[in-house]
């Protein structure tokens, strides 16, 4: 009874102590705001949870909160369903001075356990201008101006290549990193034309980032800009001297509101209509110096990087591989390093390495390992010593080259069979080795089937038939050639063709910010998807679409009048709702399922 007990004991602590830790508070909010402006504080709990208790918010106005919301989420993978329950409370706050302030952790009971939330930071900068900052009240969320005129500056839109280090030596790394600064008042939909740099002068490791870029605020010469990454590259330099970056262009397509000011009614239908505007950053340079005279065993490596030696076994037969395994690991070009030379017995038959590479890009450069395997086969019996190998680095670090000698390696070879064609074999799979007279044949001594000199194929029936057949598919493949060639060369027919294509596929993106509750980001790539679907369907830039010449052109082509009327709907909703308060997942996936059904009777209805 009592192990039973016991057993039981131990099966159900892990199960309480996994259902205690799976309970997340998080608070969120801005990094960087401005005195005066309005923000909201986000405290979110995956379990139904009470009495709050806030942190010390003496540095901001309380302005409204809590603002309670419930979302449910629902997963079915492998047949297995999953629900998902999110609970957020929401305040609106104002900053009132310019500081550092940072915002001790809340506290919350959820079934008589008391948990914390994360700690937040919050800079507050000097007041931006009126027109940069967004309006919210009463149960608003905040919410974006769109300018009203078409003249985006350069300091509302720019990409600067911000380099982690401008003065290094010839092979040390550096890390680039290509961000685009937009300023609030300014919406971006989408990115066209990009031209990266040639980084001519540099061999380049790209380092993987969210193909989603993620805006985060920053504050650049006084002022708040949104930030993006659109990439980061790892370089290292492959010649001395002053080397140019060539300027990075990007072409952003901005949404503008189109002002109506007839009427207090008309402030609720503006339209929007999107620009491109062509933005480039400027060159930056970087100072690369040589390196200093190299002692014996540099092969190229420059970084952080350390060296060692092994082999698979020291007793062996003759005509039995062996491997000398050679690494150099760490930070640093892994990928530039030469093979190391090593001296063997002469009576060793040598191949040359294989290379294996065990690398990583990251935000602090290359890191890893690079592995040099070296396969030989002892022919004649004795004993025999691989010398130690030396190895040298440079660091830029402390600007001196790092030397490592690897341990020297005995071997004891017996005579083993003798026989040439016995097969090579190792344990790590190596690469294939050629035998000495492997390309001797032999006499063939098998029967053969002997045919006439007089039978030829040329000029008989199959080789006519085979002639005109060949001849016909040709012709056939060339009708059907320059049938396609002409309806690729017409390329506003093949986007109207893959117009429905292309909507299935942006309408993806709004079902990713569904799944995620990103209600905001799902109601812009519904408008996203729409506008590009009727700017292939219709033939009209996206530039100049709007709500007007798209219900209209719409008519025109033969779409039904309850399809028009859906359309705008659909784009009302999403237009309004964009700056409303979050809604309901049964709201979004309504609004989802609308659109995704009218652009399908669309595709049927517009000639």
């Amino acid at each position: 009874m009592i192990k039973r007990l016991i057993l039981s004991i131990l099966f159900v602590l892990p199960a309480w102590f996994a259902s205690a830790d799976s309970v997340r508070f998080n608070m969120t909010g801005p990094n960087v705001v401005s005195v005066g402006e309005q923000f909201r504080l986000s405290f979110t709990l995956n379990e139904q949870g009470t009495d709050l208790k806030l942190p010390d918010l003496s540095g901001f106005d309380v302005l409204m909160g809590p603002s309670t919301s419930q979302s449910t989420s629902i997963q079915m993978i492998n047949g297995q369903t999953t629900q998902t329950v999110s609970f957020s409370y929401i305040y609106i706050l104002r900053a009132k001075t310019e500081g550092t302030f940072t915002i001790r952790p809340a506290s919350i009971n959820v079934d008589g356990k008391v948990y914390e939330s994360n700690e937040l930071e919050i800079e507050v900068v000097k007041g931006q201008p009126q027109t940069q900052q967004s309006q919210s009240s009463g149960s608003q969320q905040q919410q974006q101006q769109a300018p009203a005129t078409t003249e985006i500056t350069k300091d509302d839109l720019f990409v600067k290549v911000d380099l982690d280090k401008s003065n290094v030596y010839k092979g040390q790394q550096i890390i680039a990193t290509v961000k685009i600064y937009v300023s609030p008042s300014v919406p971006i939909t989408n990115f066209e034309d990009v031209k990266l740099p040639s980084y001519e002068g540099f061999w380049t490791q790209d380092i993987d980032i969210p193909n989603q870029i993620t805006f985060n605020r920053e504050v650049y010469k006084g002022k708040i800009y949104q930030v993006g990454v659109l990439k980061k590259t790892i370089l290292f330099p492959q010649q001395t001297g002053k080397i140019k970056i060539d300027p990075f262009e990007i072409t952003c397509l901005v949404r503008q509101q189109i002002k109506r000011q007839r009427s207090f009614f008309d402030d609720f239908f503006d339209n929007y209509r999107t620009v491109s505007a062509k933005v480039t950053s400027d060159p930056v340079y970087v100072q690369v110096k040589n390196l200093p005279a190299s002692p014996d065993g540099f092969y190229g490596g420059v970084g952080d990087l350390d060296f060692s030696a092994s082999i698979d076994k020291t007793g062996a037969k003759t005509n039995e591989a062996i491997t000398l395994k050679l690494t150099v690991s760490g930070s640093g070009n892994l990928r530039l390093i030469e093979a190391p030379k090593v001296d063997f017995p002469k009576d060793f038959e040598v191949y040359d390495p294989k290379t294996n590479e065990s690398l990583k890009s990251t935000n602090s450069g290359l890191q890893g390992s690079k592995t040099f395997e070296y396969l030989v086969i002892p022919r004649y019996a004795g004993d025999y010593t691989i010398p130690a190998v030396t190895f040298s680095s440079f660091n830029p670090a402390t600007g001196t080259y790092k030397t490592t000698t690897s341990k020297a390696f005995d071997l004891t070879i017996e005579q083993g069979t003798d026989d040439q064609n016995t097969t090579v074999t190792s344990a790590y799979n190596k690469e294939d080795v050629r035998f000495l007279g492997k390309d001797i044949r032999y006499i063939k001594q098998n029967q053969y089937k002997l045919r006439s000199t007089d039978n030829s194929f040329y000029g008989s029936l199959a080789f006519w038939l085979l002639y005109i057949c060949s001849f016909v598919v040709a012709v056939i493949v060339a009708i059907v050639y320059r049938k396609k060639l002409k309806e690729n060369a017409n390329i506003q027919l093949v986007k109207t063709k893959q117009a429905n294509k292309m909507a299935r596929k942006r309408l993806k993106e709004a079902a990713a910010h569904l799944k995620q509750h990103n209600s905001e980001q799902f109601y812009e790539a519904v408008l996203k998807a729409f506008w590009g679907y009727l700017s292939d369907k219709l033939s009209i830039p996206v530039a100049k679409l709007n709500r007007d010449n798209a219900a209209m052109t719409l008519a025109q082509r033969g779409a039904s009048k309850e399809q028009v009327d859906e359309f705008i709907k659909i784009i009302d909703t999403c237009e309004f709702a964009r700056y409303a308060p979050s809604a309901s997942d049964a709201a979004l996936e309504e609004v989802y399922e609308k659109s995704a059904n009218l652009m399908g009777k669309l595709d049927k209805q517009i000639r």
